[in-house]
């Protein structure tokens, strides 16, 4: 490797560089730009959260995980009665009438249910049988509904003559996108507290189960031995949210909470009394054209986007109030603000340092699969087991830090290979610094190129009488014109593909195969076209530098070619101390040795010989003139030579 190329390298320090791709490896400790880039990306996730852009995807996250864990069945603790769009066709009238509800209600008294909720609002009388339908409404196990709203306009009263420990309200908490997540237990309207109509019927049920209730200091309700946490503002991947009331996180039990009858069957007394015995039962609509449907974590669902009635919605809850208590079901539970950051971070921290450490791709996309797995698989984890926990952030988190990596690594590799290939392009040929830049990995730890052995064409140069030139002319007029010369030879050879190995003052050794190895025997004979070619192709240059050389008053050139195909090894030679890109073997003293073969024999301006060896490649498509076996200097044994007269000249 040549002294400017170590001390380059030299500078870099001791980094490490992969031959497989163009990311560049710092050391362990030099973590300056992976800590930048954890801290911006963190900080900017971190910012964007707390202003809510990231609640919308958490909560359809949180959709997918309610869809995704095993589903239990209905609670056999609950029956709906659902009123149909075909009752209501039977009964020819919407709302239904006060007799219709007072029969459903004493059938289903009759029955013996727990607690009968009335998901109907009915603050004004619906004659005929109002009277019926009070008399029926004082039954202590009848729950009716009332709706708070958001203002006086939107309220609706309760059926009178009702006490208040017997009414819940039915509202629905909605998150921003309209999706039914959450159900508020208790609730104020400014002047007095209210109870949820799910906690009305479960309290029901709790009685006949000698369980109590009670407040504690911080003013959440303990139901046996079961707390019932209030939901915060910012719990799990929640961030910007109304948390007036006492809210929980609602937890769906499946699309199919309970047993479902139809209104008609129960008033013709088709109704099992096993469904209703020891049971809560629930009244409510279902009838599409009254338009008591909502959108539940199950609604996005492709095989269902069906909407959920209210009346199932009011079941979920009441179901999730009873197996908490009663089942040990979990209630929703989540981290704290600190644990939730800690969390994030640590994602992009583990990828981020997956993207550094990493150098073939294969093995980062299998790590960051298998890292990815264990994020998601986690999350849903803790989400069977009632934990929700932020897993957009942290999966943003996670993608963002490595493409941030990669990115700043690519740039900055491009950007080293730039600056490297520049500085080698000046001292070398192009070819040879792509060599010398794929095989960096080798020069940093052993200071030296590989060996390779391949089949290649050589192509020596020489100019006739140079020495006299630089006797008759001073050096500052032949550098200029000597460069000229070797730059208008340097640009054949390139465009040729061609490699300039290396100018020995007037001359030149090219190479044609190299440095990527020609192994077929088509490749290797394209080769020694393309030298041959090239050869032709400075001779008639040489021609036009003549002539434009003689009107500048500068003297003209005549040069020899000698061209050989055969096996070569390429690599580095020399020391530590200097290195060169070399090319030896016989074929390189053959090459040499046809372009001085017998000087005095040179007729035009520019002479090429080849020899048999590079004849037989070249199919015809030249033409020449054989000069025989001919000795060469410093071989025992006689090479045929021939003269290239002219033929095939394709690039550029």
């Amino acid at each position: 490797m040549p002294n400017f190329l170590k001390n380059y390298y030299h500078k870099l320090g001791p980094k490490r560089w992969s031959w497989k791709n163009l990311t560049y490896s710092f050391p362990f400790a030099d973590l300056q730009p992976l800590a930048i880039t954890w801290l911006v990306v963190t900080g900017t996730l971190l910012g964007l959260r707390h202003l809510g852009w990231l609640q919308p995807l958490e909560l359809k996250a949180f959709d997918v995980m309610v869809q995704l864990r095993p589903d239990p069945g209905v609670d056999p603790r609950l029956l709906v009665v659902t009123i149909t769009d075909k009752d209501i066709h039977a009964y020819k009238r919407w709302p239904l009438s006060d007799r219709v509800l007072a029969r459903a209600i004493a059938s289903i008294a009759s029955l013996e249910p727990v607690a009968i909720g009335l998901d109907i609002i009915r603050d004004i009388p619906y004659e005929p049988g109002n009277a019926e339908l009070a008399a029926q409404l004082k039954n202590p196990k009848v729950i009716p509904i009332t709706f708070i709203g958001d203002s006086d306009d939107d309220r609706a009263e309760p059926p009178p003559n009702i006490p208040p420990t017997r009414i819940g309200f039915n509202d629905l908490v909605h998150d921003p996108d309209g999706t039914v997540r959450r159900q508020m237990m208790f609730m104020s309207d400014g002047t007095s507290s209210h109870t949820s109509f799910a906690m009305r019927l479960a309290f029901k049920y709790f009685q006949t189960q000698n369980i109590n209730a009670k407040f504690t200091d911080n003013q959440e309700i303990y139901i046996g031995k079961t707390l019932f946490p209030v939901l915060q503002s910012n719990s799990g991947g929640y961030q910007k949210i109304d948390d007036r009331s006492y809210q929980i996180l609602l937890n769906y039990r499946s699309p199919t909470v309970a047993k479902a009858v139809t209104l008609t069957q129960v008033l013709e007394g088709k109704l099992d009394p096993t469904l209703v015995k020891g049971k809560i039962v629930i009244i409510g609509v279902t009838a599409r054209t009254v338009k008591d449907i909502f959108s539940t974590p199950y609604s996005a669902t492709p095989r269902d986007r069906r909407l959920m009635e209210g009346v199932f919605i009011h079941a979920t809850a009441t179901s999730q109030i009873l197996s908490a208590v009663l089942d040990g079901t979990k209630l929703f539970w989540f981290w704290d603000e600190w644990q939730e950051i800690l969390w994030i971070a640590v994602w992009g921290a583990a990828s981020g340092c997956l993207a550094w450490r990493l150098e073939n791709t294969l093995s980062f996309a299998a790590s960051a699969i298998a890292l990815g797995g264990i994020l998601w698989g986690f999350t849903f984890f803790l989400f069977a087991q009632q934990g929700w926990i932020p897993i957009i952030a942290p999966t943003l988190e996670f993608v963002t830090v490595p493409a941030a990596i990669v990115t700043y690594k690519y740039h900055q590799s491009k950007q080293q290979q730039e600056t490297v290939m520049k500085l080698l392009g000046q001292q070398t040929s192009p070819a040879i610094a792509n060599a010398l830049w794929k095989e960096r990995v080798h020069l940093l730890e052993s200071g030296l190129l590989p060996g390779q052995r391949l089949t290649a064409t050589m192509l020596m140069t020489d100019l006739q009488g140079f020495s006299t030139i630089c006797e008759q002319l001073p050096p500052e007029i032949v550098m200029p014109w000597l460069n000229e010369y070797l730059s208008a030879m340097a640009q054949e050879v390139q465009k040729y593909q061609g490699v300039i190995n290396k100018f020995t003052g007037d001359g030149m050794l090219a190479v044609f195969g190299v440095p990527i190895p020609h192994t077929t025997a088509e490749e290797i004979a394209e080769d020694a076209r393309l030298a041959v070619s090239c050869a032709l192709a400075i001779s008639s240059g040489l021609g036009a530098m003549n002539r434009n050389w003689l009107a500048r008053g500068l003297p003209q050139a005549k040069m020899r070619v000698g061209i050989f195909t055969g096996p070569i090894m390429v690599g580095s030679l020399g020391g530590k101390t200097r290195l060169e890109y070399g090319v030896i073997g016989d074929s390189v003293n053959i090459a040499a040795r046809l372009e001085s073969c017998e000087k005095d024999r040179q007729e035009d301006t520019c002479r090429i010989l080849i020899a048999e060896e590079t004849l037989v490649h070249l199919q015809g498509k030249f033409e020449v003139e054989s000069w025989g076996a001919l000795p060469l200097k410093g071989r025992q044994e006689k090479v045929n030579v021939y003269r290239v007269l002219g033929g095939e000249i394709s690039p550029p």
